[in-house]
């Protein structure tokens, strides 16, 4: 499945009963929508601007009243921002699809986990992604889904946390989409599944492999989320302890004491307390305590994307060896990965129940 090819056409019926002149219509079928935070269609400033022009004015994301908010966005960050932004994705730009690493993976998990649920439903389910951000937009999927007959849309946030800043605004995306239609089809959402046993069980295989591959065993596993600002916390968004509950569960899985895995939080934006610590301050504050060896997984991600590959694997590294650490392992997010693809596919199922069996 590439970004714009929707696959097979449907198949069409005529309703029984109906006039002669009556439009053939597609089959009747569920769909299953992915989505995923959003990625710029290139690395030009142009480009940068748009998406991140977006993705800056979400209220979900900042909360800011916008008349204060707005034109320090529009006048003082998105002159310069976008320069910046956009030399970092070079430095991960996926040359040969000319796409962000993002947009493969996110697509590469939708036709892995659509050959997975045709296996089980065979073509009563058709799977199809949208990012929240940028394009695919959500409201061309949710349209090219109903066109093709799917009068049932499970929507997926690619999240395994919940967040306001992320589940919460992917909602909002898929239910303005839904606010277009005329006739509009049923909906589920799959919840946030940070501690369904089959996602903590691909993390722990994840963190055994590269854990298999080192010469020497890493002192610490750092476990860094996305971070939010601290009020969010305290105004009642569950992320705070969804991540740390996550931790837990990957540390009982592996069987390691307390001190072998740390929770952090990366990515702070603006001016206010975010969420701590901080993953650039711990890294270097760990090496600087003699863990001269550090493993860093990011739990929070689906899927690889600048802020591992660019932020993890470059400012965050460099933090730690500039403060004396000696190795840094970073373990790549779960991506396509058959045993992630095994949790998304049992996350799915389980939510389609009543609308469709295998």
């Amino acid at each position: 499945m590439s970004q714009n090819a929707p696959g097979p056409a449907p198949r069409i019926f005529r309703p029984e009963h109906a006039p002669a002149d009556h439009p053939d219509l597609p089959v009747e079928k569920v769909g299953v929508l992915l989505a995923n935070l959003g990625t710029p269609d290139g690395t030009d400033y142009w480009s940068m601007r748009r998406y991140l022009n977006e993705f800056l004015s979400d209220r979900r994301v900042i909360d800011y009243s916008p008349w204060k908010w707005q034109p320090l966005l529009q006048l003082v960050i998105l002159t310069t921002r976008p320069f910046r932004s956009g030399a970092a994705y070079r430095t991960i730009w996926n040359n040969e699809k000319n796409e962000s690493p993002l947009m493969t993976i996110t697509r590469a998990q939708t036709e892995k986990l659509a050959e997975a649920l045709g296996k089980v439903y065979g073509d009563a389910v058709e799977v199809d992604f949208c990012m929240r951000y940028g394009n695919p937009s959500t409201a061309s999927r949710v349209e090219r889904l109903v066109e093709r007959g799917c009068r049932r849309i499970l929507f997926f946030p690619l999240y395994p946390q919940y967040a306001g800043a992320t589940v919460a605004t992917a909602n909002d995306q898929f239910f303005r989409a839904l606010m277009g239609l005329k006739w509009q089809p049923s909906v589920r959402i799959v919840p946030p599944y940070f501690d369904r046993p089959s996602y903590i069980e691909a993390l722990a295989g994840s963190v055994e492999r590269a854990y298999a591959e080192m010469e020497e065993r890493a002192d610490v596993l750092v476990a860094s989320y996305h971070g939010l600002p601290k009020r969010y916390l305290t105004e009642g968004d569950p992320y705070y302890c969804q991540c740390v509950k996550t931790t837990r569960l990957l540390r009982e899985r592996l069987g390691w004491e307390e001190d072998r895995i740390t929770t952090a939080f990366q990515s702070k934006f603006g001016p206010e307390e975010w969420l701590q610590p901080y993953t650039v301050e711990e890294v270097a504050r760990l090496a600087r305590a003699g863990k001269k060896r550090i493993a860093v997984i990011a739990p929070a991600f689906s899927a690889d994307c600048i802020e591992t590959l660019e932020e993890i694997n470059q400012e965050i590294r460099n933090s730690f060896m500039e403060a004396g650490g000696e190795n840094f392992t970073y373990i790549p997010c779960l991506n396509d990965d058959d045993a992630h693809i095994a949790a998304l596919a049992e996350a799915v199922g389980e939510n389609l129940k009543g609308w469709v069996e295998g």
